[in-house]
């Protein structure tokens, strides 16, 4: 999260909790220490924290990070594009040499 995003946290903190002290200091340590953070789910995770909590929330209650990404997936699909180009006939080659293998291990 940036400053800005930090700022904009504090301002709906602070419309819900008057007594939410704002400071430059405060803003640096926040930003810093939630830099790695995903803005939408904070704000998701602080607007949640607001409607069952009488006290502002602490970094630790809403903390939240973006899901990492999933290369696997990204190769599955590459494979698939590479799967559908590739032609029949060799595709029954491998599947017979592949049955024929597991014949032979099987005895």
């Amino acid at each position: 999260m940036t400053k800005t995003e930090v700022l904009e946290l504090f301002k709906l903190i602070k419309s819900v909790y008057p007594n939410f002290e704002v400071t430059q200091e405060k803003i640096d340590m926040w930003a810093d220490v939630m830099k790695g953070m995903d803005f939408d789910r904070v704000m998701a995770r602080a607007k949640e924290h607001i409607t069952t909590n009488k006290f502002p929330p602490t970094i630790a209650e809403i903390s939240a990070y973006a899901p990492e990404k999933n290369d696997h997936l990204e190769k599955f699909e590459r494979w698939k594009q590479e799967a559908a180009q590739v032609p029949e006939s060799k595709k029954r080659e491998f599947y017979d040499a592949v049955k024929k293998l597991i014949e032979e291990k099987s005895k």
